[in-house]
């Protein structure tokens, strides 16, 4: 009992105390004016619809790994599944994924066990995806960035001066978590250990891919679901005069560095998140006081619809009911 409360407890504590270091001095006033004077509602309303895509292609692709093992499913439980695991992963960093497995048994009838599986092999294909993209990132960027330095006259040792002693500390609590994130991994694994039947589920939902009829058309959702990640993230640069004028390279390494930054397991990647795109805006010439502020903006603006999406896709799942 105590175990369980800590686990659900530590990612809360964590992400509130890096978002307390990082807004502890913030000029509140200063900041809701500066969002008071953004072009706000266009470009974060198609921001908005960027954030809904991915989560449709990620059913659509969800969908067709199912199919080939023979189980029923529809279109809208799957949808509904996934906006509803993003909803749940707020509450409990990571149990989105037994979660949509579990909406889908409920309420379609699909093996819980195999549609783990092609949830594992999803991860799985998003990981060689996201660090392909990062490395796409960083080779184009870093000739960009190299020059920013020059032109700035801004040095390694000068960037490490402005890392506060607070920034060293967060660093160092993030990359802490993340052994206790594959420790927590493991454990999961050796329960599904336990029984012989459910990892033969497991497998066979792990190996649908073989059966895939358009492979082509997995991979294109598995690139596009990611690009749309992106747009998500960049068009809300276009909310403010201080981050309007980054260019898409710089911002797309921005979104990688963040990606990353999610994997430390707080709410929705709180905390860590708002770190890795405020130090990189900062080093991108964006003061620190914006920085913030536009990380603070974007993740609460985002984190909000990944709210009302997972209310939604539950109440449209009891309107429907059950297959």
């Amino acid at each position: 009992m105590l175990a369980g409360a800590a686990r659900i407890a530590f990612p809360f504590i964590l992400g509130l105390g890096i978002l307390w270091w990082m807004y502890r001095g913030t000029d509140w006033a200063q900041s809701f004016a500066c969002v008071a004077d953004a072009r706000f509602w266009l470009p974060m309303s198609l921001s908005l619809l960027f954030g809904i895509v991915p989560q449709v292609l990620r059913a659509l692709r969800w969908k067709m790994a199912i199919e080939p093992l023979g189980e029923p499913v529809r279109l809208g439980t799957c949808v509904d599944a996934v906006f509803m695991s993003y909803a749940a992963s707020l509450v409990v960093p990571r149990v989105g994924e037994v979660t949509r497995c579990g909406t889908l048994k409920k309420y379609d009838g699909t093996s819980f066990t195999q549609s783990l599986g092609t949830v594992v092999t999803e991860r799985l294909v998003d990981s060689v995806v996201m660090l392909l993209l990062t490395a796409l990132a960083f080779l184009m960027g870093l000739p960009m960035m190299l020059r920013f330095l020059s032109e700035t006259g801004t040095s390694l040792s000068g960037i490490l001066q402005r890392f506060t002693g607070t920034g060293y500390l967060v660093t160092l609590v993030c990359l802490a978590t993340l052994p206790l994130l594959v420790l927590f991994l493991m454990s999961r694994y050796r329960i599904l250990q336990k029984g012989k039947s459910l990892l033969q589920g497991l497998w066979e939902g792990i190996t649908s891919l073989r059966r895939l009829d358009r492979v082509g058309l997995y991979a294109f959702y598995s690139v596009a679901i990611w690009i749309g990640y992106f747009l998500h993230f960049y068009i809300a640069f276009f909310c403010f005069d201080f981050t309007a004028g980054i260019s898409p390279v710089a911002a797309f390494l921005i979104f990688c560095v963040g990606s990353f930054a999610v994997l430390v397991p707080t709410p929705n990647g709180a905390g860590p998140w708002h770190f890795a795109v405020k130090t990189m805006l900062v080093l991108y010439g964006v003061a620190e006081p914006q920085a913030i502020l536009f990380a603070l903006v974007v993740h609460t603006v985002q984190t909000a619809l990944v709210v009302v999406l997972g209310v939604g896709g539950f109440a449209h799942l009891l309107w429907r009911g059950k297959r």
